[in-house]
């Protein structure tokens, strides 16, 4: 079925979402959702098919292209294949430098266009902007080197709008720039406070793998990133005062973060004891399982 769908695929146009939405799913999930032999042969049978990739690289770029929908809440038919586009591009990422498999087709994307599109994120849908932060993971994860992809790091518009030429901390982030890099870790800071949780889940990530590629370019600008005053004021935002309050997955997971490049300002040896009293209460099994990771993770850490 695999070959076919992603014939089918290869046809269609981005207008196409009746056909192509559940026909991107399925490639999606046929790539999760089989076993390890059986996934390397899928992902070379689709990065294989040039048509499906050039239908793939169209239908990222309506991202940018279309008009925002009236209803930021509502997940329309486009939005819903735009997510699907920007999951499977990201899975395709990850598969091919697993497995380190032949690409036919290259895709090209403008990074400050990626960026603007969770950093300026109005009306766009949560389940939208989680499936772009996904796809950001996979890129960031392989230095934007990956043989699939093609990154154009500044466009013209966009460069005008830096106020001064790139400095050598940009050289080393390149294709990120600094003004990139905190403008997109302010945005993500202000998607934490809407506390969707799934939303949560995946900035939290997102944020994970933004300090570990920048300690991997540049380390004195990851620890600033890291320590910067205004992650405190965060945690205080997302600690709502409750009960075991601090055992919150998100919260978990930014202390963890905070703890492994030492941002002693941010999190202090008083926050890490009222987690360990809270953990000590809790009734550990009963604790969701997002909770019960974010908690084992933290204490591997401290």
């Amino acid at each position: 079925l695999l070959f076919p769908v992603s014939n089918l695929c290869g046809r269609c146009r981005p207008r196409d979402t009746d056909l192509l939405q559940p026909s991107l799913n399925f490639l999606y999930w046929s790539l999760h959702q089989t076993t390890p032999c059986s996934q390397q042969r899928a992902v070379a049978v689709l990065l294989s098919n040039v048509s499906l990739l050039e239908l793939l690289q169209k239908v990222l770029e309506c991202t940018w292209l279309r008009s925002p929908p009236s209803q930021p809440a509502y997940l329309s038919s486009e939005d819903a294949l735009l997510c699907s586009g920007w999951l499977l591009v990201a899975s395709l990422l990850l598969y091919q430098h697993r497995y380190n498999t032949e690409v036919h087709q290259t895709l090209s994307l403008d990074l400050t266009e990626v960026l603007n599109a969770i950093i300026f994120r109005k009306k766009k849908p949560v389940l939208l902007l989680v499936s772009i932060m996904q796809f950001l993971r996979a890129a960031l994860r392989q230095n934007f080197s990956s043989s699939l992809l093609v990154i154009i790091g500044q466009n013209a518009a966009q460069g005008a709008m830096q106020p001064q030429p790139p400095s050598l901390q940009d050289a080393a982030l390149h294709p990120l720039a600094m003004w990139q890099v905190f403008s997109l870790v302010i945005s993500l800071q202000n998607l934490l406070v809407h506390k969707d949780l799934l939303l949560s889940q995946a900035v939290v990530a997102c944020l994970e793998t933004l300090v570990e590629y920048l300690y991997v370019k540049n380390q004195d600008v990851a620890l600033h990133v890291a320590s910067q005053p205004w992650h405190r004021f965060l945690l205080f935002t997302l600690l709502n005062g409750g009960q075991k309050s601090f055992l919150q997955p998100e919260v978990l997971r930014l202390m963890t973060l905070f703890l492994r490049y030492q941002s002693s300002n941010i999190i202090s040896q008083k926050e890490i004891s009222q987690i360990l009293r809270e953990a000590a209460e809790a009734n550990l099994a009963e604790l969701p399982e997002a909770t019960s990771h974010a908690l084992h993770l933290f204490l591997c850490q401290v």
